[in-house]
């Protein structure tokens, strides 16, 4: 029933740029075509689902399903095959995206999606890697291991957010690949302009068996946006692995924001990634912070409100609860 379904692998670190890329493929569609996209956050709670345009059903052509609480091949969370085997039911897609977070292992999930049991169901196709070549002169990118899968497992490496590239960096990136002895295609884009055509080649990645790694991450398990809340309206759920600490927040749907302190309390953030969904006094919007930089984009319709703030030194975040509270109101 379900057969030989082109797959793509969109992966990339932190801040790369990997949701704003997918939101621009989703964009170019074929009108008559189902898409399928399962994303895997760092986080705990799921963030991505909601910033690609909130409830699936919104668009009866795409179907997104989420995978939060870390590396999906290895977490508590729920396992990557289950999840995938319940999106393809459901979307009986003509093409499946596959977003592995930003500190997933991304070399386990190609072995996955190359095991017996998906030989004739996915087509694996073009591996995407996003890469903000910015950051190549910060060494806690650039010497993780993680960064480096990224890079081994590419079919088309991406020189993401070249806008706002000020010298050389896209030649440095392709004098990185070179001194990692990868020759692989490279391409620059801006505002996650990512072309359609670049799915298309086959996947040149020779994947082991299988892989084996060690995961330090702490995940609870995933939340689903029907999970119960106590009380008081919200919960926190924590994670840590890879160097990094994430905690995120959902708050019930009664519960609504203060915009413009709202707004500004996320610009002063002091994290290493922060994406959220609120429930303001106007209207519904996503925030998203990347480099120092908060970008603000509204929505028609979310489940709830809920943030998600990665970084390395989990103190700078502490008053973040109470702050959030404080601008808000339970109606």
């Amino acid at each position: 029933m379900y057969q030989n379904i082109p797959t793509n692998i969109i992966t990339g670190f932190l801040g790369a740029g990997k949701t704003t890329a997918i939101q621009q493929l989703l964009s170019q569609k074929p009108a008559n075509e189902r898409w399928a996209v399962l994303v895997n956050e760092f986080g705990e709670v799921g963030i991505d689902a909601s910033m690609m345009g909130g409830s699936p059903e919104q668009d009866e052509q795409i179907f997104i399903s989420e995978v939060p609480g870390g590396c999906m091949c290895c977490t508590a969370g729920l396992p990557m095959s289950i999840a995938l085997n319940q999106l393809i039911r459901k979307a009986s897609p003509d093409r499946l995206l596959i977003e592995p977070t930003g500190l997933g292992h991304p070399e386990e999930v190609i072995a996955t999606l190359l095991q017996p049991e998906y030989r004739d169901v996915l087509d694996i196709r073009a591996t995407l890697t996003l890469v903000d070549a910015r950051k190549l002169t910060d060494t806690r990118y650039r010497d993780h291991d993680i960064f480096r899968q990224q890079l081994r497992v590419a079919d088309r490496v991406i020189a993401s957010k070249s806008d706002l590239y000020t010298g050389d960096e896209f030649e440095q990136l392709q004098t990185f690949l070179k001194t990692l002895s990868l020759d692989v295609a490279v391409s620059e884009a801006d505002q996650g302009s990512v072309e359609t055509d670049w799915l298309s080649p086959e996947s040149g990645y020779q994947a082991e068996a299988s892989h084996h790694h060690s995961h330090h991450g702490e995940a609870s398990g995933a939340l689903a946006t029907d999970d119960e809340l106590p009380e008081c309206g919200y919960l926190r759920k924590d994670n840590k692995g890879q160097g990094y600490c994430s905690s995120g927040w959902v708050f019930s749907p009664e519960f609504e924001f203060q915009f413009d302190a709202l707004e500004g309390l996320l610009n002063g953030l002091d994290v290493e990634r922060m994406k959220a969904v609120f429930i303001t006094d106007d209207g519904i919007y996503a925030f998203n912070l990347a480099d120092g930089v908060l970008s603000v984009k509204p929505l028609d319709e979310v489940w709830d409100s809920r943030i998600e703030v990665i970084g390395t030194e989990p103190d700078s975040w502490q008053s973040l609860e109470q702050d959030l509270l404080t601008i808000s109101v339970r109606l």
